[in-house]
């Protein structure tokens, strides 16, 4: 295997490892898979493979077991930090990064050292909807919708590590949802915050999730007395959520750790 270009970025924690497609060959899932192994790869929560463009680029997301994800609100951040620090853009550049979930346009409202801050429209929530779900022996309360990928919401107070994890796995790969789906544990802590838990398809528990964080606001602001501009933090820390008129704006941190070239 011939040497591979690749960068790492992260958002709160949340990480990518982000790999020109021109470098990264046919078989995408496959080097997810072993790029992303946290001891016999490089480590990290998923791939984006992504074309760059003039302000902009093309991207394709995997998650760490190789299966393919139509957005990451992280993910794109990381791309977009990418291009911004490659191209030289300055704080008030607007991007645009194409997406399986369709085009996302960005703005660049901060840039320190290797940290950039954006806002990103991430459209309008889809398929907003309250339902019951069977787990085992309990059937769960949840909130489903879709913010360019599949999320599943539990509103309530936020369970104990045990039960994070039964419900986490049992919700994510439920029969209900063919494709697997994301999960949050969302706690209302004031009309302005939430607390959050992220069981993310694919992955497992993350410390972060930008499509995440848009669905729990949704979903709180929805069905949970919440308003519909709030703080969403997650363990890796905090993004913010202005759920509009004309759809869910995101803002959040990314931060570029490496350039280098993986050997695997």
């Amino acid at each position: 295997m011939a040497p591979l270009p690749v960068w790492k970025a992260h958002a709160y924690g949340n990480d990518f490892l982000c790999v020109p497609a021109e470098h990264a060959g046919p078989d995408l899932p496959a080097l997810a898979r072993a790029a992303c192994h946290r001891h016999l790869g490089i480590g990290a929560d998923g791939l984006a493979v992504y074309t760059p463009r003039d302000r902009g680029a093309v991207m394709r997301l995997f998650n760490a077991d190789g299966s393919a994800s139509e957005l990451s609100g992280n993910g794109l951040r990381c791309v977009a930090a990418i291009v911004a620090r490659t191209q030289h853009l300055p704080p008030g550049a607007s991007l645009v990064i194409d997406t399986d979930a369709g085009a996302k346009a960005v703005d660049l409202l901060a840039h320190s050292g290797n940290r950039y801050t954006f806002r990103t429209a991430m459209g309008p929530p889809e398929g907003l909807r309250r339902i019951e779900i069977p787990v085992g022996e309990e059937r769960i309360p949840a909130v489903v919708l879709r913010t360019g990928n599949p999320q599943c919401i539990v509103l309530g107070a936020l369970p104990d590590q045990d039960r994070f994890r039964r419900l986490g796995e049992g919700l994510s790969t439920h029969a209900l949802f063919p494709a697997g789906t994301n999960v949050e544990f969302v706690e209302v802590e004031a009309p302005d915050r939430v607390r959050i838990l992220i069981w993310e398809r694919g992955v497992g528990p993350t410390s972060s999730s930008g499509t995440g964080s848009a669905a729990s606001a949704v979903a709180a602001a929805a069905h949970g007395g919440a308003a519909r501009d709030l703080d969403v933090v997650a363990p890796g820390g905090t993004q913010r959520v202005q759920w509009r008129d004309d759809g869910v704006y995101l803002t959040g941190q990314a931060d570029v750790v490496l350039y280098g070239e993986w050997v695997g």
